[in-house]
C-alpha cells in the first residue's frame, strides 16, 4: 500500500511541477507577445466622444422613455446633417491637447517632445491647433529652455499653440508659456517670475575653522568661480553674477519677442502676479480655466487628447500577467520607500 501511495505522491508532484512550468511559459509568452495597446508610443482619446458619453449617461438618468426616444431621433437627424456637411466641406479643424507638469529639471520634456513629434506627423498648418495644459513653477535654465524650444517647433510649422495655465506658470514655466501664440489662464493662477536665481552653499570658513584643507585644481581663469568647498573670491563672485545677468537678459529678450505688449521694465523683476492682474500687464491674453477652454473648443473642432503611453516595468507586467493590479500591489513598497527617503533626508 505504501508503494502505491509513494507512486501517487510522485505523480501529483510531477503534475504540479509540469503545470507550474506550463503556466510560467504561458506568462512569459504573453509578456513577450504583448498586446497592441502596450506597444503604443502615444495614446489618443477623442474628447468629443468623452463629452458625448457623459451627456448620454446623464440623459439616461434624467429623461423618461418617451423623452429619450424623441431625443434619439433628433440626434440621428443631427448626425446625418453633420455628416453631409463634413462631406461637402474641407476637413474641419482639429485640436490636440497636450499636458506638461513641470519639476525642477523639466524632466517631462522628453515626453512632450515625443507628443509634439506625433502631432507634427498629422497636424495641418494654419488649420489645426495645439492646446498645451501647463503647470510649472520653473527650474533649470537648460531644462526649460529646451521645453520652450520644443514648443517653438509647432509655431515654426504654423501650428497655432494656445497655452492653458490653471495654477502656475512662473520663471521657466512662464518661459514655456511664452513659446505659444496665446496664453489663457485661470483667474487665480500665478504668472510671471521673469528672473534668474542661483543658490550655492559655501562651507569654506567651516573647513578653515576646523583646520581642514581643501584643494581644487583648475585650468582656466573662470573654470570654477563659485564652489561649495573652496573660497569664493570677489572676482569669482562678480563673474558668476555677470553670468546670471546674461541669462536674465536672454530671458527678457525671449519674453519681449513673444509678448511685445508687456512692459519689461515693470514685469521682468522676478515678481509674480495673479492671472487676473497679468492680463492688464500683457503677460496673459485671456482668463479661462483649461476645462472651459476645451469645452468651448469641442463645438468648433474635433478635440483629441494626446499623451505618451505609460511604460510598465517588468515587475508590473509580471504582476499584471498574474492577475494583480501593479499599482495597488506595489503601493506598500512605495509607502516603505517614501518613509525611508523621509528618514534619510532628515
Amino acid at each position: 500500500m505504501a508503494f502505491w501511495l509513494d507512486i501517487a505522491s510522485f505523480a501529483l508532484k510531477a503534475f504540479l511541477i509540469v503545470a507550474a512550468l506550463g503556466a510560467f511559459a504561458a506568462l512569459i509568452a504573453r509578456l513577450t507577445r504583448g498586446d497592441a495597446r502596450r506597444g503604443r508610443e502615444i495614446e489618443v482619446r477623442s474628447l468629443n466622444e468623452r463629452y458625448d458619453l457623459m451627456r448620454d449617461e446623464l440623459d439616461a438618468e434624467i429623461l423618461d422613455r418617451k423623452e429619450r426616444r424623441s431625443l434619439a431621433k433628433a440626434r440621428k437627424r443631427e448626425v446625418k446633417a453633420a455628416a453631409k456637411a463634413r462631406a461637402a466641406a474641407p476637413a474641419g479643424k482639429r485640436v490636440y491637447v497636450l499636458g506638461f507638469k513641470g519639476d525642477l529639471v523639466a524632466s517631462a520634456v522628453k515626453r512632450l517632445a515625443r507628443e509634439i513629434d506625433a502631432v507634427l506627423t498629422v497636424a495641418r498648418p494654419d488649420t489645426d491647433e495645439v492646446v498645451l495644459r501647463l503647470q510649472s513653477s520653473g527650474g533649470t535654465v537648460t531644462g526649460y529652455g529646451l521645453a520652450a524650444a520644443e514648443i517653438s517647433r509647432l509655431r515654426d510649422r504654423k501650428i497655432k499653440v494656445t497655452v492653458s495655465v490653471d495654477q502656475v506658470a512662473a520663471s521657466g514655466g512662464y518661459m514655456m508659456a511664452c513659446a505659444g501664440d496665446k496664453i489663457v489662464a485661470a483667474p487665480f493662477a500665478l504668472i510671471g517670475s521673469i528672473g534668474v536665481v542661483a543658490q550655492v552653499p559655501n562651507l569654506h570658513r567651516l573647513l578653515k575653522k576646523n583646520d581642514i584643507d581643501f584643494e581644487e585644481l583648475t585650468a582656466g581663469e573662470f573654470k570654477r568661480t563659485v564652489s561649495v568647498l573652496g573660497e569664493i573670491t570677489p572676482a569669482g563672485r562678480e563673474h558668476f553674477r555677470g553670468k546670471i545677468e546674461d541669462t536674465h537678459t536672454a530671458f527678457k529678450s525671449f519674453v519681449a519677442e513673444r509678448r511685445p505688449a508687456a512692459d519689461l521694465a515693470k514685469v521682468a523683476t522676478g515678481d509674480v502676479w495673479l492671472a487676473s492682474e497679468a492680463v492688464g500687464l500683457g503677460l496673459v491674453d485671456a482668463l479661462s480655466t483649461g476645462d472651459d477652454l476645451i469645452f468651448r473648443l469641442k463645438d468648433e473642432a474635433r478635440v483629441f487628447e494626446v499623451a505618451t503611453a505609460a511604460r510598465k516595468t517588468l515587475l508590473q507586467q509580471l504582476l499584471g500577467g498574474l492577475g494583480f493590479d501593479g499599482a495597488s500591489a506595489l503601493e506598500p513598497v512605495g509607502v516603505i520607500a517614501r518613509a525611508f527617503s523621509a528618514i534619510r533626508s532628515n
